[in-house]
């Protein structure tokens, strides 16, 4: 176990920029550093994946019309500034909807904290050990965030773009060598940057892409400007004008430094299989399995209600989308999608399946309900119960507490490896392949850049 050295400050930023000079890699227990090398690699499935989707193309189009230098390699091509390339690999491993999770704090952490400290890393020609031992830090940190300000923070702003920012910020200052004192600013100007808004939902905008491209570069900004020597704010979390009381209605600043050094958050994290939010997935689950019991045809199908959490109704409450992504986002249309087709896979978010006359129909049969026993369990639990009432009478229900990829009901080594090189395969084999090894075996590469280069 980590320890906490003592500190006569007592500020929240003072604790984890402690906790963050105290970690290294080799304190970091065997199931950690793992664990930790799964998600790189599934941050790397979802950002080559990405990085030909139209936002992250704009996003890159921008970054090479302004230019930058040369430090660190874009995933969709060639190479910029450490900035340029967390703000273009942020986006581009968002955009597929089947980025890593963490249900406390409700945060994608791979999408902003691996971007930010995979730019600083092969910049800066770094190990992987040390890389590992960044993003272990990076998560524990924005999680802990996350928690703190979970759920109320979660109405209005995405976790993972506010929260999210902190952890980059911290990764990339371990991997900068900031001492304790510019570790803090590093935190401080990370959340005052602190920003996304759920509004883009209501018509299925790009923006959440920037919300994730934003927090990578941010975080790293922060970092890069307090080892310049640039101050921030020494309690930007619990001042009075601070992140906390600014952002949201209720906070438990303790889930802060409850149990900080004496375990890892990251083992905590949860991986998606299917390509959509993840408030929709534990009905995906269920209406997979009936499916695979009964095919059952729209035809038999009387209704379909899906019980939940409120939060995955204020997320995904939407039966008519009208865009792919925002297909991903109504708990309605996956549900039709799943209980027709016995899937919900990247391919199955097409132009030609959003108009299918059958999952349309289904879909407007799908009614979404809040059930207070599932809701109070949220966030420890993303629960839901379905019950499909078939048109002779017959009701099939089925429940589960935690969907597929959850610690609780996990995705295993193999089947991560399979989602990389299925995201992957646009790559030549060989390359994918390396690329796969290579994380796998991070600790014994010397340098990242090295690894980068296979892109």
């Amino acid at each position: 176990m980590l320890q906490i050295k003592g500190e006569k400050r007592t500020g929240l930023s003072d604790r984890l920029a402690q906790y963050s000079l105290d970690v290294a890699y080799e304190k970091l227990p065997a199931d950690v550093i793992d664990f930790t090398k799964l998600c790189i690699l599934d941050y790397f499935s979802s950002a080559i994946a990405g990085s030909d989707k139209a936002p992250v193309q704009m996003i890159s189009e921008l970054v090479k019309e302004a230019g930058g230098a040369e430090q660190a390699r874009l995933f969709t091509g060639g190479r910029s500034s450490a900035l340029n390339a967390a703000l273009v690999n942020g986006a581009a491993s968002h955009v597929m909807e089947l980025d890593d999770i963490h249900k406390g704090s409700i945060i994608h952490a791979a999408t902003v904290v691996i971007p930010a400290a995979l730019a600083v890393a092969e910049w800066k020609r770094l190990s992987g050990k040390e890389l590992i031992a960044a993003v272990v830090i990076g998560y524990e940190v924005c999680f802990r965030i996350g928690e703190a300000v979970s759920p109320s923070h979660y109405y209005y702003w995405h976790n993972t773009a506010t929260c999210g920012t902190f952890g980059a910020a911290i990764a990339a200052a371990k991997l900068l060598g900031l001492d304790q004192k510019k570790m803090v600013y590093a935190l401080g100007n990370a959340g005052t940057q602190a920003a996304g808004l759920w509004e883009f939902i209501v018509d299925g905008a790009m923006t959440k892409q920037l919300h994730a491209a934003k927090a990578a570069m941010n975080g790293l900004m922060a970092a890069l400007l307090a080892e310049k020597g640039f101050t921030g704010p020494q309690k930007i979390l619990e001042g009075n004008r601070g992140f906390f009381n600014a952002m949201s209605d209720e906070f438990d600043s303790a889930k802060i430094t409850d149990g900080l050094g004496e375990e890892f958050k990251i083992l905590e994290n949860s991986f998606k299989i299917h390509a959509s939010c993840r408030h929709t997935h534990h009905a995906i689950d269920l209406l997979i399995d009936i499916y695979k019991e009964r095919q059952p045809s729209l035809a038999e199908i009387d209704s379909v209600t899906v019980n939940s959490y409120q939060v995955a109704l204020n997320i995904t409450d939407n039966d008519n989308p009208q865009t792919q992504y925002a297909a991903k986002f109504s708990l309605q249309f996956c549900s039709a999608l799943a209980l027709l087709k016995g899937r919900a896979s990247l391919n199955d978010f097409s132009e030609t399946i959003l108009w299918d006359k059958e999952i349309r129909e289904l879909t407007k049969k799908v009614r979404v309900v809040t059930d207070p026993q599932i809701d109070a369990s949220y966030p420890k639990q993303w629960g839901a119960a379905v019950e499909v009432r078939l048109k002779n009478g017959e009701i099939i229900e089925k429940q589960t507490d935690f969907p597929k990829g959850d610690p609780e009901n996990a995705v295993t080594g193999g089947e991560l490896l399979e989602k990389f090189m299925d995201l992957t395969s646009k790559l030549p084999e060989r390359k994918n392949k390396q690329i796969a090894k290579d994380i796998l075996a991070l600790e014994t590469v010397d340098d990242i850049s090295d690894l980068m280069s296979n892109l």
